[in-house]
């Protein structure tokens, strides 16, 4: 009954999910296909299309997520990656039209009737979980594998779990429990087995006694009639399939081949152009050749005649005409016609037989044999581009290719470069923090700000949901990452303990890629020479491209750009990586899952015009304002086991703390909540001016050191039109 249940409520998820984003789709089709003039009009149009989008978004994950049927998962895979995608190219156009990554739209949620305590679910990005599930196994064992390098190259100490210790009473109890249990097992495992024995003896009696009756006699009958007629199925089944997909009688497929090809030049062989398919004739080498490529019970419908196989060149690959789908001129994921065709195979289908949801073999059967018609068109195609080959004698072959396949085994295997790459430690291991532990607030007066003709600091929550779009999304998904909007760099700039290495880590959690730390602090020393930094970025994108998602680190990367190397850094001469990282990113294509990501809290010292040929996309991170200090002093004293009461007052702590990062709250209150204080809790409730005083030991970021960071990105930011995209900061700032 549960899967049942299940079932029905998330298929009916998809279906409104579906029946959204054809509505979606249609009206953007409708609307945005005509020109329109004003600028504040096409904005919201755009942003009511994003809100609209996630919420379609967040529904087909959890249908995908909670569904279990195989063949739904696929149809509903498909349309997620073509959802989130499409997500990625509206935020291009709002990007675009608005000059800035960061949008206040609480004057259109609130026009959309969406309530401020809940716009954070509508608009915040869910990360889909099967980016981690569907590959666990496979990170669990990677993760296994880097433990013990790195516990053999003594980069990482074992921890052992503290053993409790047991009382004599309570190992005696232990021991007893088992033992008893042994005995039960044992029990009735020897019960069992006598019964199974006197209810054997008495059947056999009674079967002497009154001999086989015709209700048992029928039964056998069918028994032995209904296997012969299922074998015999099954055996003809399989014979069809097999002449179908040219595994029967290969040999004698590849010996009247040649035969066949001089009849079809001769003109034995046919096309006939009213059908479209083979018409071999009344020759025997014909009869041979329908056997091979026409299914018993289906005629193989062939698409294009023999003589235009003939006249294209051997390097064509075909596709059914159907598979050139036009797509429309606003979205590169979904075909302007027949949207979505695939999903009606689910519409109205009756599924209360299917009480497992299990795989219906009739489409798998169908979706195979289209794919084994294309490749009985290859087959042709090589066959005949290849007659003349000499395939047995190998050494007559092309010496490319003989070179290329002895070269292939001379390589370095990934595993020898992984090992190395952990072992220099370049391959490190990803913190485990999820982007939902990045805590911070909305911006809910953007808007009025900005007409008041005063920009607004971004929030910690838009911030964490450029990460989301820019770094997770795409790293997730293979399908995104090569039709999305490519970003292949992205720096993330702000004050020192705003987050930015925990964002790193947080975008290596959720999507499990692997973490390549090349900042000029570790890289030091290791690979000398620039033949040794060419090497070791070749290392690592091999690496990178192999075992992706992947993602490549670069901390304090201003020193890299640096104008002028301090005396006490020249030995690890910081600037070696500026010329060889952008031929390292145009190495990087849409196919290749590799993200690089730098980290800068001084982006000052850095020389401007290599700095932003890099990175693609600049997000700056503020200090939090006063929602989010609110909401990160709560989360940080209960995270650390504090308890909240009437003497602790968190609004005076989120006032008075203005200035100060998340990491400096983070060390308040663990110099405050010792164990001992712990202890003490139930007896002595926590009070403000314990905070207060461990605050004040720290140095804030003060308002003049903001206003110069501010003043100095925008300046290099605006140096940086128009040719680089990073333009799109400079209104925040």
């Amino acid at each position: 009954l549960y899967p049942t249940i299940s079932s029905d409520t998330y298929n009916k998820v998809w279906t409104d999910a579906q029946k959204d984003l054809d509505i979606q789709l249609r009206r953007e089709r409708e609307e945005f296909l005509q020109p329109e003039k004003d600028r504040v009009k096409v904005f919201k149009m755009l942003v009511t299309s994003y809100i609209k989008y996630m919420q379609i978004f967040r529904n087909l994950e959890m249908a995908y997520d909670q569904l279990i049927h195989r063949q739904k998962r696929t149809v509903i895979r498909q349309v997620l990656d073509g959802v989130m995608g499409r997500i990625l190219e509206v935020k291009k156009e709002m990007v675009g039209l608005d000059n800035s990554e960061f949008h206040y739209i609480d004057n259109i949620l609130e026009d959309l009737k969406l309530l401020p305590q809940l716009d954070s679910e509508d608009i915040e990005v869910p990360i889909p979980r099967y980016f981690i599930k569907e590959k666990l196994e496979v990170l669990q064992q990677r993760e296994k594998i880097l433990d013990q390098i790195l516990l053999d190259a003594g980069l990482q100490t074992q921890v052992n779990k503290p053993l409790k210790a047991m009382t004599f009473e309570e190992a005696i109890k232990v021991i007893q429990v088992a033992e008893r249990a042994r005995q039960g097992r044992c029990r009735a495992a020897f019960m069992k087995q006598i019964y199974l024995e006197e209810r054997k003896d008495r059947q056999t009696k009674l079967q002497v006694q009154m001999g086989p009756g015709p209700d048992d006699a029928a039964t056998c009958i069918q028994k032995v009639w209904r296997g012969y007629i299922q074998r015999k199925k099954t055996e003809k089944m399989r014979e069809e399939e097999m002449i179908f997909l040219g595994m029967v009688s290969i040999c004698l497929f590849f010996r009247l081949f040649p035969m066949y090809m001089a009849d079809v030049e001769t003109g034995g062989v046919e096309f006939a152009p009213g059908s479209g398919a083979f018409d071999p004739g009344t020759t025997e080498q014909g009869n041979v050749m329908n056997q091979l490529l026409i299914h018993n019970s289906r005629t193989l419908e062939v698409s294009y005649s023999w003589n235009r196989i003939k006249a294209l060149p051997t390097t064509t690959y075909f596709l059914p005409p159907e598979a050139d789908g036009e797509t429309n001129g606003f979205c590169n994921f979904f075909p302007l016609s027949s949207v979505f065709w695939i999903t009606a195979i689910w519409q109205n289908r009756d599924e209360g037989w299917d009480f497992l949801q299990d795989h219906d073999p009739e489409l798998i059967k169908e979706e195979k044999r289209e794919e084994d018609t294309n490749n009985v068109h290859c087959l042709c195609i090589f066959l005949y581009s290849c007659r003349n080959w000499p395939w047995h004698r190998p050494y007559l072959l092309p010496d490319s290719l003989l070179s290329v396949l002895l070269m292939s085994l001379v390589r370095r295997t990934i595993d020898s470069l992984y090992r190395e790459l952990a072992e220099e430690g370049l391959l490190i291991k990803a913190k485990t923090v999820n982007l939902s532990d990045y805590v911070g607030e909305y911006s809910y007066l953007g808007t009025t700000l900005r007409q008041a003709d005063a920009e607004p600091m971004p929030s910690l929550a838009d911030v964490r949901q450029l990460i989301a779009l820019y770094g997770i999304l795409p790293l997730g998904s293979q399908t995104v990452h090569e039709k999305a909007p490519l970003v292949k760099a992205l720096l993330l700039a702000g004050p020192a303990g705003v987050g930015k290495k925990m964002l790193v880590h947080a975008i290596c959690t959720e999507t499990g890629a692997n973490l390549f730390n090349l900042s000029a602090s570790n890289i030091a020393g290791k690979y000398p020479g620039k033949n040794g930094v060419q090497i070791m970025l070749h290392m690592v994108l091999k690496v990178a491209k192999q075992l992706q998602p992947s993602v490549v680190w670069i901390g304090d990367t201003e020193k890299i750009f640096s104008k002028a190397v301090p005396k006490a850094e020249e030995e690890m001469n910081p600037k070696q990586l500026e010329k060889i990282l952008p031929k390292f990113l145009k190495a990087l294509k849409a196919q290749d899952r590799v993200l690089l990501v730098g980290t800068t809290n001084r982006p000052f010292d850095a020389n401007l015009k290599p700095f932003c040929k890099v990175y693609q996309k600049i997000i700056l991170i503020p200090r939090p304002d006063y929602a989010s200090r609110f909401v990160l002093w709560k989360h940080i004293i209960l995270q650390n086991g504090g308890a909240i009461t009437n003497l602790l007052n968190i609004s005076c702590l989120a006032k008075v703390s203005d200035g100060f990062t998340q990491g400096h709250i983070v060390q308040a209150v663990q110099a405050v909540l010792s164990e001992l204080r712990l202890l003490q809790m139930t007896r002595k409730p926590l009070k403000t001016a314990e905070f207060m005083t461990s605050l004040a030991r720290q140095d804030p970021v003060y308002k003049e050191e903001e206003e110069t960071f501010k003043v100095t990105l925008r300046a290099m930011l605006t140096g940086c039109l128009p040719s680089s995209p990073a333009m799109s900061l400079s209104r925040h700032i």
